[in-house]
């Protein structure tokens, strides 16, 4: 994940307009441009549930209802307004779309409140799949389940404009910056593998924290998600800017939903997901919600 970023504010009409022009010209392709890389044990899973899914009476926690997990504060682009009920934001029209697709209208839908870290960690959860900018990886993989990817990402490098790093052109130039990320995320993963600062790394508990350790001086750059670092410079920490974006490593890959290791929705989530990327329901959003800038240059 990368999680998400600061207090909600509201959508900016000419930010939007902005970032949706650009996003033609986008490093990142968007997902009616990829076929995606689900995992062979999503795959296979999807296989398998076939004629099992019958829709709107699946092996719930709750019968009738569809438990959906995320965390708090649930941060812009993928959420809006700190409710992920309202079905704004990327993430939230994506779960209500798999809901629909899986029988489950929206006022059968119930969310729950799951912090970043416990979603992927051992023990029985108390959501049917949750949905919070999570990275599918094998590690993850030994205590939860993953959905097919729903979202392809890549990290990015965000620093205020008036600092040295803001113009740093490759990795090397980051190697004695402060850097900052979200504990447990692929952002912070990101750091420690490709970067290699000079210095450990700030972690923090959330982006919130993140950005804040950012405006104040404490940390010289913050590493999130492409979509993230585009809100936060356009919408939150205006005298910020995106440094560049970085390809590969652990922090390129896709979004997954997170089940229950084991759980018998797996492959009817899966199959859910794959439909919704096959007839382009992914992609709309994608456009919808998300909107990568030309302007972010690739740090190698």
């Amino acid at each position: 994940m990368t999680p998400a970023t600061g207090p909600r504010v509201a959508r900016l009409a000419p930010f939007a307009a902005l970032l949706v022009a650009a996003s033609a010209l986008t490093a990142c392709a968007p997902q009616d441009a990829k076929t995606g890389d689900a995992s062979s044990s999503a795959a296979t899973s999807s296989a398998q549930a076939s004629a099992g899914c019958a829709k709107g009476a699946l092996a719930t926690r709750k019968a009738g209802t569809l438990t959906i997990g995320t965390d708090k504060p649930a941060y812009a682009p993928w959420f809006s307004d700190d409710r992920p009920e309202n079905g704004n934001g990327f993430e939230s029209a994506v779960a209500y779309a798999v809901a629909d697709r899986l029988g489950y209208p929206k006022d059968k839908v119930s969310w729950v409140v799951s912090p970043f870290n416990k979603a992927f960690a051992p023990g029985a959860k108390d959501f049917d799949f949750d949905i919070n900018q999570v990275s599918i990886n094998d590690d993850r993989r030994k205590s939860v389940d993953f959905s097919s990817g729903y979202y392809d990402v890549r990290q990015a490098v965000v620093a205020l404009k008036g600092s040295k790093y803001a113009s740093a052109g490759s990795l090397a130039d980051l190697k004695g910056a402060k850097l900052g990320a979200q504990v447990g995320s692929t952002s912070l993963a990101t750091v420690n593998e490709q970067i290699k600062p000079s210095d450990q790394p700030a972690v923090f508990d959330d982006n919130g924290l993140a950005k804040a350790a950012l405006k104040n001086g404490q940390i010289d750059a913050l590493v999130v998600d492409l979509p993230t670092a585009f809100y936060i410079t356009g919408a939150e920490i205006t005298d910020a800017k995106v440094v560049g974006q970085l390809e590969g490593g652990s922090g390129a890959g896709q979004f997954g939903l997170v089940l229950d290791k084991g759980s018998a929705l797996t492959g009817c989530v899966s199959q859910a997901v794959d439909a919704l990327r096959s007839d382009g329901t992914l992609a709309r959003l994608e456009k919808q919600w998300l909107s990568d800038a030309v302007s972010a240059p690739v740090l190698k």
